[in-house]
């Protein structure tokens, strides 16, 4: 205005590095047009056609006043949507690792390179679910940033460890500030360590009690003390203390229930009103072993039913010779009427060994036995006639004489009336909503 002078905003911003006077020169950027006798008519001609270097410069200008073309806009919406993408990618691994996580599969596979036909359980399910899901194709495995693929083993060690955090969180949060009894069991794992269950009892505010488990503990050796000192750090990491218990259940091994230096004991001069209760489902088992070991006539016989499951489980072969007498056995009972059909009738037997650990173990043998009782006498004639050393031979026949005598026969049947009694006070203690166990 001071000036009286016309000046080109677009042109300004935007002045080529031109020489000549084409749309005016410097007029409308340096000194200002002041021709003001010529009219509109140098106006128009500043602005030019369509490819005039005013309009590339309107052009370029609008595109920088543009918001939506600025670098920082592209970033952003590129940003938003790599966040769309990752937060799709890590759904969908989560919904993988949840679903084996429930079903306690393994994740991994030996080799999981690109080559590999079996990648392991975690990747073949996101591949699967990626499959039957084009949204999660389109940003998962091949098509994820190489970096940010969220399949390598240190993201499912870190993923199930967080499970496993948030499902102990959630545990406490049940518990509250209410009592609470707990239940350890040692074991040994795949690896040969020595480890500890620790499982807690409570109620809830609902009234129904629950079991919920706590979690594994790697421990050096499974003495009192060190089950001791490794269950008080077990409930210290979730704010627990010994004084909240009361009870405790363990298996019947000397070093759990001992009456002096047991686990029961170093808890009860802990806390004295962390009551000791013994499962009586387990005190039942343990009495039919004590009985089945202190009588000679009863320990004879589950001996005899170890060598025999013992000869006839030795190879495939045996199993599947007695799998095709049992079958022979059933359709010629069938044909003679002294068998009825029907669902769950006439099911596929086979032996197993009688152990102190499986409850109702020594009922189920007993059974298989006396309902294999031909099937095994065939398989051990014909096992036998094909043995090739007398010492096999020997064994052999030492089986089949004892087995279908009058005292092995007695005692097999007797022993089946007499667990088939406690097998259901067995089955009622095991109850899940049993109040003895």
């Amino acid at each position: 205005m001071e000036k009286e002078a016309v000046y080109c905003f677009f042109c300004f911003l935007f002045k080529p590095e031109l020489g000549g006077r084409q749309g005016g020169g410097d007029a409308f950027v340096v000194t200002g047009w002041k021709a003001w006798n010529k009219g509109k008519d140098a106006l128009l001609s500043h602005i030019g056609k369509a490819n005039s270097i005013h309009m590339q410069n309107e052009l370029k200008a609008r595109a920088l006043l543009n918001q939506r073309q600025s670098i920082s806009s592209c970033f952003r919406r590129q940003a938003e949507k790599s966040r769309k993408d990752y937060r799709m990618r890590l759904n969908a691994s989560l919904d993988c690792i949840r679903y084996l996580l429930r079903q306690g599969m393994a994740f991994r596979a030996h080799d999981e390179s690109a080559n590999s036909k079996n990648k392991g359980n975690f990747i073949e399910l996101l591949k699967f679910l990626a499959d039957h899901n084009a949204d999660v194709k389109s940003v998962a495995l091949e098509n994820a940033p190489k970096n940010l693929q969220l399949i390598s083993s240190d993201f499912q060690k870190e993923m199930v460890h967080a499970a496993a955090h948030e499902t102990t969180n959630a545990i406490i949060r049940e518990l509250v500030d209410e009592l609470f009894a707990i239940l350890v069991d040692e074991s040994r794992d795949v690896s040969g360590k020595e480890q500890m269950a620790l499982v807690i009892h409570f109620v809830r505010k609902d009234g129904s009690t629950v079991e919920r488990f706590l979690g594994i503990v790697h421990v050096l050796n499974t003495t009192a003390t060190t089950l001791k000192v490794a269950m008080e750090s077990k409930l210290a990491e979730h704010s627990l203390s010994l004084s909240r218990i009361r009870g405790q259940g363990y298996d019947g091994a000397s070093n759990m229930r001992g009456e002096f230096n047991g686990l029961k004991s170093l808890i009860l001069k802990t806390n004295s009103s962390a009551y000791y209760v013994h499962c009586f489902a387990h005190q039942l088992q343990l009495t039919l072993v004590a009985v089945a070991n202190s009588h000679i006539d009863v320990a004879h016989l589950f001996t005899l039913t170890d060598k025999i499951q013992n000869t006839v489980g030795a190879s495939c072969k045996r199993k599947d010779m007695l799998r095709e007498r049992q079958a022979a056995e059933i359709a010629k009972a069938l044909n003679n009427g002294e068998k009825e059909t029907g669902k769950r009738q006439n099911q596929e037997m086979g032996l197993s060994r009688a152990a102190a650990t499986r409850w109702g173990s020594h009922y189920g043998t007993v059974n298989n036995v006396i309902e294999l009782f031909t099937p095994i006498l065939d398989v051990l004639e014909m096992i036998e006639e094909e043995a090739m050393d007398f010492n096999q031979k020997g064994e052999v026949k030492i089986l089949l004489d004892g087995l279908p005598s009058f005292d092995c026969v007695f005692v097999l049947h007797l022993i089946q009336d007499v667990l088939g009694l406690t097998n259901v006070l067995s089955q009622a203690l095991q109850k899940k909503r049993s109040r003895y166990c």
